[in-house]
C-alpha cells in the first residue's frame, strides 16, 4: 500500500453509530486511513447523520428489500466496492453476513464486540456478563471470520464490573474503552503494521499475543 496514500475505510452500521463516530473523530485528524463510505441496512440508523455531519458518503441497503441473505450480501458488496476500499469495518452492523461474503473481505474486515470475547459471543453481554458474576468485562477488536464472534482477536480492553453496576453503567464504562481501542486497531492497519496470515494475527510481523 503506497505510504502517501490514506487507508480507504467503509463502515458498516445498524443504529446510533457511536463507534463509527469514534472512527470519524480519528480520521478528522492525524490519521492514515479516512472513512470514504457509511452503508446501513437501516435507513432509520442515527449513524447515518452522524456521516453526513462528517462529509462522508452515505448509503443505505436493506436487507427486507431482499428474499435472501446471499442476495442482500451480493448487493451490500457492490455498494461498498463502489468505494473500492482497502478496509471494511463493522460498527454495529447487526447482520450475520454470509461465508461467501466475509470470506471476500478475508483479512481486510474487522469487528468490535462488546466483550472479553471468546465469553460472551452474539447479544445482550452486559447482562449475560453480570448474570454469570464475572469480575471484569471489555471489549474485543478482532478481524472477522465465518464464525460468528470468533475470528483472531487483535486487542480487548478490560474494565472492571462493580458491585452497584448494572446493564446500563457496565455498557457505558465498556463503550469508552470501545472508543479508544477501536480506532487503533484502525490506525495499526493503515500503518501496514497489522496483518491476519491464516489464523494468526501479525503486528509488526510479529505474532499478536496480547497488547
Amino acid at each position: 500500500m503506497p505510504t502517501s496514500a490514506r487507508t480507504r475505510v467503509v463502515a458498516l452500521i445498524s443504529g446510533r453509530g457511536t463507534n463509527l463516530q469514534a472512527l470519524l473523530d480519528a480520521a478528522a485528524g492525524d490519521f492514515p486511513a479516512e472513512i470514504v463510505g457509511i452503508i446501513s441496512n437501516r435507513e432509520d440508523a442515527a449513524g447515518l447523520e452522524r456521516g453526513r455531519a462528517a462529509g462522508v458518503a452515505v448509503d443505505v441497503v436493506s436487507h427486507r428489500d431482499f428474499e435472501s441473505r446471499e442476495a442482500f450480501d451480493q448487493a451490500l458488496l457492490e455498494r461498498i466496492e463502489a468505494f473500492r476500499p482497502d478496509l471494511l469495518v463493522l460498527a454495529g452492523f447487526m447482520r450475520i453476513l454470509t461465508d461467501e461474503f466475509v470470506q471476500y473481505f478475508e483479512g481486510r474486515m474487522l469487528n468490535i464486540h462488546p466483550s472479553l470475547l471468546p465469553a460472551f459471543p452474539g447479544l445482550d453481554t452486559h447482562r449475560r456478563a453480570l448474570d454469570a458474576g464475572v469480575p471484569e468485562h471489555g471489549a474485543t477488536v478482532h478481524f472477522v471470520t465465518p464464525t460468528l464472534d470468533a475470528g483472531p482477536i487483535i486487542i480487548q480492553a478490560r474494565v472492571p464490573v462493580e458491585l452497584d453496576d448494572d446493564e446500563h453503567i457496565l455498557a457505558a464504562r465498556v463503550l469508552r474503552e470501545e472508543h479508544r481501542i477501536y480506532p487503533l486497531a484502525v490506525h495499526w492497519f493503515a500503518q501496514g503494521r497489522l496483518r491476519l496470515r491464516g489464523d494468526t494475527v501479525l503486528l509488526d510481523g510479529e505474532p499478536l499475543r496480547s497488547v
